[in-house]
């Protein structure tokens, strides 16, 4: 598969998690493990009858530090997402969390055959800038020394998010196919984090179950598999950079849906994170 081909199926990926946003409001009230399990369950389940139907279960038989990647980049980054944001206020750990592409483009450069040039750095940070933008439109930002533990756990989760990108290129060689184990294996921890740490609210309303129908099907369905083709094929360092549209992207859609307002600071946050895409994209 071209690079180029990858690169924009990487981009898919960017576009479903601008639906992440939408999806996640619409299940308020659902405690954040049980949402996570149940969507990643309807992700695992409907990739593995596509995986079935084209006679591929074969596949999912990989190494197990495939699996350790696979798996401990899909849930460990969700479970310190949402512990970081039981213990820090929500926009300044989305701030932090966002260093993930930023990270992203960074770690690439160890990765063999991959130069950093200065144009993703400058795009990397441009595109930071939009998102900064986009936290401080919401009222200022506060970052209090008792939230210390959460922002901590902010930046753990990018870290294991950027890791987990990144090295998925030294296991180019595992088909994306597994990714549908992957999930399913998630669901799994996530269940009993569910079961462990929160409370059952059932029954859920017919809206609550649209969401995690459209979170299992999309933002965390369909874009983890277009991602792992994207970073083991496809240009990370542009990919990492264009990830910084997810934030605005999601904005944007509230906005559409009735659920949030324009403001000037999303404006100057999409020009941002355009501006430092077109750069790092730049030859």
């Amino acid at each position: 598969m071209p690079a180029t081909t990858a690169t924009l199926i990487g981009l898919g990926a960017v576009m479903l998690w601008g639906l992440l946003a939408l999806f996640t409001t619409a299940t308020a009230g659902v405690p954040p493990f049980q949402v996570t399990a149940s969507a990643f369950l309807v992700g695992g389940v409907l990739a593995m009858l596509i995986v079935a139907l084209r006679g591929r279960l074969r596949l999912l038989r990989q190494p197990p530090g495939a699996y350790l990647l696979g798996v401990g980049g899909l849930f460990g980054y969700h479970a310190l997402y949402f512990a970081a944001l039981k213990l820090a206020p929500a926009a300044e750990a989305n701030l932090v969390n966002y260093l993930w592409p930023l990270l992203i483009v960074l770690f690439a450069a160890f990765l063999p055959g991959e130069r950093l040039a200065a144009r993703h750095i400058v795009g990397a940070l441009i595109g930071f800038a939009g998102v900064a933008v986009l936290a401080f439109g919401k009222g200022g930002l506060g970052f209090a020394p008792a939230a210390a533990a959460g922002y901590g756990l902010a930046a753990l989760a990018a870290f294991v998010w950027a890791g987990y990108s990144v090295l998925s290129r030294r296991f180019s060689h595992v088909p994306t196919d597994a990714v549908a184990g992957f999930c399913l294996l998630a669901a799994l921890l996530a269940l009993i984090c569910h079961l462990l740490f929160e409370t059952t609210v059932w029954p859920l309303s017919a809206t609550q179950l649209l969401a995690l129908a459209g979170l299992g099907i999309g933002p965390t369905g369909a874009a983890f598999f277009l991602w792992d083709i994207g970073m083991k094929r496809g240009d990370i360092r542009l990919l990492g950079v264009a990830s910084y549209a997810v934030p605005v992207l999601s904005t944007l859609v509230l906005v559409l849906a009735g659920a949030a307002s324009a403001s000037a600071a999303l404006g100057l946050a999409c020009a941002l994170i355009v501006t430092g895409a077109v750069i790092a994209a730049r030859r």
